[in-house]
């Protein structure tokens, strides 16, 4: 059976959904209807070294959200698919536009609408706080809550599996 290092070790494409994953899941909404969504730094951080490392990072979520667009825009994400009520065709339509296989691909997802794209990456992970169900159909689940840094956990088992996260580490030690 494959550990999980040397299936991080495969990894050429992260995708995250947002809601429960890059938040805490909760949905706030102002006054005047704008939606209003909490992202964690660690997990920018965390995003931006991923992409340093070589590795590609991505979104796909079912909601609509110009709050997602921004965060995303600010971390230089370019592949970010909003709006998927059926989250399956847009990872197929990336894993195609990427050429990668199922096996090159980690996805980090936290309820149903995950389980598709869960069932078929090479590595699939969840949060704690997701329902328990999703640990069925999972390789791991962070120690870290979704919103809370877990997307950062993710990063670094990835970049350690993949031997790229202290060398970017030092990049910061020596500045």
């Amino acid at each position: 059976m494959e550990t999980l290092v040397q299936k991080a070790k495969k990894i050429r494409l992260v995708i995250f959904d947002v809601d429960g994953i890059l938040t805490t899941g909760k949905l706030f909404y102002g006054n005047n209807g704008i939606e209003l969504k909490a992202f964690h730094v660690y997990d920018g951080i965390g995003l931006k070294m991923l992409q340093q490392s070589g590795v590609t990072v991505a979104i796909i979520t079912a909601r609509q959200s110009e709050a997602v667009t921004k965060r995303m825009q600010d971390l230089k994400i370019n592949h970010v698919y909003q709006g998927q009520s059926d989250k399956l065709i847009a990872y197929q339509e990336l894993k195609q536009k990427l050429n990668l296989e199922d096996e090159q691909i980690a996805f980090v997802g936290d309820d149903l609408p995950d389980l598709p794209i869960l069932r078929r990456t090479g590595l699939s992970i969840t949060v704690p706080n997701a329902p328990v169900i999703m640990q069925e159909y999972t390789n791991l689940v962070t120690h870290t809550r979704g919103g809370y840094g877990a997307a950062r956990e993710v990063c670094e088992l990835i970049m350690r599996a993949q031997g790229t996260f202290q060398g970017l580490v030092d990049a910061y030690v020596q500045r």
